[in-house]
């Protein structure tokens, strides 16, 4: 079992039965829709899928004060380690060991870029997402900001991901429209929708998603600061 909470955005916290924590894209000062009630008591390890300071933002603050690896491409642990973090470089295709988690990083389509505070913009790589593959054998698809692609077909033939999370908001990521052939071609089974109702332009929401997704796949809405089981 996997305790999934949403913190706003692209931000999830997974709490295994063991114990550990895995947080994704942590990104909290700034965002609007992050739990204020949330306490991070714990942190295992970091998973980064860009270098946009929506989903980066609070990556070094949380590596360091947890002694917590980041899990990112090559260009963003380049980076990172620059900043004292004990970061894990990987790319696309490739597949390490967090923990009891088997982590791969997958295909995204989007820009990828860190803005490092001297007003000029550090090449991140590619954007990414992840699969995890847990003890139990299930896998989940966190797949980051992205667009539906055609190799999407690929990602459930070799994964088969039981639940996936993507993004539904429009206008910087897909929206509900280009999310529900996601759904087609992942043949999911549960899928949460995120990075969707932080800012007024981001206006893909779930029920759009779920009236458009096909047979056999259920959306689970979920809000900032809700936990499920899974």
């Amino acid at each position: 079992m996997v305790e999934i909470t949403w913190l706003g955005h692209g931000t999830f916290q997974f709490r295994l039965d063991s114990g550990e924590v895995i947080l994704m894209d942590p990104w909290f000062t700034g965002n609007p829709h992050y739990p204020a009630r949330h306490k991070l008591d714990r942190c295992d390890a970091i998973l980064v899928t860009h270098g946009h300071g929506d989903h980066i933002g609070n990556v070094v603050e949380t590596a360091l004060k947890f002694s917590a690896p980041v899990i990112a491409n090559h260009e963003i642990a380049t980076w990172l380690a620059t900043k004292g973090v004990a970061a894990r470089g990987m790319n696309k295709g490739g597949t390490q060991q967090v923990g009891p988690v088997a982590v791969t990083m997958t295909q995204a389509l989007h820009s990828s870029s860190i803005e490092d505070g001297s007003g000029f913009l550090v090449y991140g790589g590619e954007a990414a997402g992840f699969v995890l593959t847990f003890a139990d054998k299930r896998a989940l698809y966190f797949a980051g900001d992205t667009n539906v692609f055609s190799d999407m077909v690929l990602i459930e033939e070799l994964y088969k991901p039981e639940l996936c999370l993507l993004p539904i908001g429009d206008l910087y990521t897909m929206g509900p429209r280009e999310a529900a052939v996601a759904c087609r071609l992942l043949k999911a089974k549960k899928v949460i929708g995120m990075h969707w109702g932080t800012f007024a332009a981001l206006t893909g929401t779930p029920q759009k998603l779920a009236d458009l997704a096909p047979a056999g796949t259920e959306i689970v809405p979920m809000q900032p600061g809700e936990t499920i089981s899974w």
